[in-house]
Order: structure tokens, then C-alpha cells, then sequence
């Protein structure tokens, strides 16, 4: 995690962006774990993780003791000037393919 001195003043990404490329890295991510990689607290990643649910852009799905996230790439980008593409557009742009990793066996059940 880059210290304060290393993060730079701004990014082109919102952190609702930044949460749902570490989704497409992968789909079984903790909070805790999204919360250090954007550097945002778990209380900010749970809520843009319920916003991306309730818009429809993802599904969580209750996998054991751990979350699985589905992206919906069909979704449209929500911006006006973005409108005309899709989620999958951007992840695509980004080489973020959903993982096909299958799961270690700490996660399985």
C-alpha cells in the first residue's frame, strides 16, 4: 500500500471504479481486502458494494463464510458521456476477464 507522500492527487477512477476492478481481479475478495487495495476504509467498500448490488451492477452471492460477486458486463456505464458503453466495455479496456482460477482449498466447503 503506497504511503501518503506516493498516492497521487487525483485518479480517473471513482472509488465505486477502483472497487469494481478488484472485483473482476477477482470475485471472492474480502472487504477488508478491497477497503486496503483502494485505500479506502471497510465501511466505505461495504457501502459501495451494497450501491453496486442495488444498481444492479453486480450480484453477491453467499459462498460458505465469504462472498462471491458476479459482474454484470452487460450493464451500461452510468455517466452520459459513457452511456453507450458497457461495464464489460471498460473491464475489457482494463484486461480485467473474470477469474477462472478455481478456488484454493481454504475456500472451499
Amino acid at each position: 500500500m503506497p504511503s501518503e507522500a506516493e498516492k497521487p492527487a487525483w485518479t480517473f477512477f471513482t472509488n465505486h471504479g477502483h472497487v469494481l476492478v478488484c472485483l473482476a481481479s477477482d470475485p471472492q475478495l474480502r472487504t477488508r481486502d478491497i477497503s486496503a487495495l483502494v485505500g479506502i476504509t471497510e465501511r466505505s467498500a461495504q457501502g459501495i458494494i451494497s450501491d453496486l448490488d442495488e444498481a444492479g451492477y453486480i450480484t453477491k452471492t453467499k459462498d460458505g463464510r465469504r462472498n462471491r460477486y458476479e459482474i454484470h458486463r452487460d450493464r451500461p456505464m452510468r455517466h452520459p458521456l459513457e452511456q453507450d458503453h458497457s461495464v464489460g466495455d471498460l473491464l475489457g479496456a482494463l484486461d480485467k476477464k473474470p477469474s477462472s482460477r478455481p478456488p484454493k482449498k481454504s475456500e472451499r466447503r
